[in-house]
């Protein structure tokens, strides 16, 4: 039994570490969460003015306490009439973190702003930034260690001997990013991007610095990703997105595409297939009705965890609002893909 206990233990341990080290915050949707990839794409949104979402994230749920990440954000278009072809972006966003049995959880709140200036007719460049307060917590008290185990149980009344300086943590975090899109035509969009999280490489430890350094290492995010329409029936986004952070890689592959129900684009289909490198399959399903988006896919695990979580991974959801002013004047400056 104590082995058992032990092993378990050590799973948790080390699925903590690599979402702490590997993956830190993200998504399977990365599109649906744009300000937390890339502050770039702060207010790149050609057809509206404004944007607002809404993601939940609810992982390894058969393996011990399961991991929960929610966030929303939201964007604007500003200052379009002051620049000859070109905007502003102004957002920002909240996400939140809650893995483990000690309730281990990170909040952070981010503002971004971003410029998007117009090259010739049919190209955009974009830059952004974004600064943000991160702050950790746990709760120690619900944690045992293998000093506090009796022989028969873990005893939470006998000294960890744990060199925990804090239960709470907190630093700024930065990150800047740029993009580029291309539309060749009024059927073809192509949008590349990239991204370096944690540009001040913060520290994140509940130790003191004399025992660990905890310094985040930066993320370093790419993703390109296009929009291709076919026939007035299907617009199909083929997308591929890379994050590398410390020794750690993800890679995830796959498309969505969306199917006019409606014959004008008022209700839309959205379906779509995904593989996330070693890790998982996943298969994803929409509707679009106007300018509301809903999203929700599934990650099908299929590395070595699969053995003991059934392959059940994570499912997700995703809501996204977008809209124009009544008194808008910006106008739409650059081509869009669009039923």
């Amino acid at each position: 039994m104590k082995e058992r206990i032990k092993h378990i233990s050590l799973l948790l341990v080390l699925l903590v570490g690599l979402k702490t080290q590997a993956q830190d915050l993200h998504y399977s949707q990365y599109f649906n969460a744009p300000l937390l990839v890339n502050p770039a794409n702060t207010g790149f949104n050609p057809d509206y003015d404004y944007r607002i979402g809404g993601n939940y994230r609810n992982q390894w749920a058969n393996v011990g306490t399961p991991y929960k990440t929610m966030g929303i954000w939201g964007d604007v278009k500003a200052f379009g009439n002051r620049f000859e072809n070109g905007w502003m972006g102004l957002g920002g966003s909240i996400i939140k973190d809650v893995a483990g049995s000690g309730n281990l959880s990170s909040t952070g709140a981010y503002a971004s702003i971003a410029y998007h200036q117009m090259i010739g007719y049919n190209s955009l460049l974009s830059g952004g930034f974004s600064l943000g307060y991160v702050t950790k917590r746990v709760d120690i008290s619900k944690l045992s260690f293998d000093n506090q185990w009796n022989g028969q149980f873990f005893d939470v009344t006998i000294p960890s001997n744990e060199p925990f300086a804090f239960s709470q943590t907190g630093y700024l975090d930065m990150q800047v990013g740029l993009n580029y899109a291309y539309f060749p035509s009024d059927n073809v969009y192509i949008n590349a991007g990239m991204s370096v999280g944690h540009i001040n490489t913060p520290r994140e430890s509940f130790f003191d610095a004399s025992i660990a350094n905890g310094q985040l290492s930066r993320r370093y995010t790419a993703f390109v990703n296009a929009g291709i329409k076919l026939q007035d029936l299907w617009i199909v986004n083929p997308n591929v997105y890379v994050s590398k952070m410390g020794g750690s890689w993800e890679t995830l592959i796959g498309f969505n595409a969306n199917r006019n129900l409606s014959g004008d684009g008022y209700q839309q289909l959205i379906v779509g297939l995904y593989y996330r490198n070693h890790d998982a399959i996943i298969p994803m399903l929409g509707y679009q009705v106007n300018d509301l988006k809903f999203t929700i896919n599934y990650d099908a695990t299929i590395s070595t965890l699969g053995n003991l979580n059934g392959t059940r991974g994570a499912y997700e959801l995703s809501i996204v609002k977008s809209g124009i002013f009544s008194n808008s004047s910006s106008g739409v400056k650059c081509p869009s893909v669009k039923f």
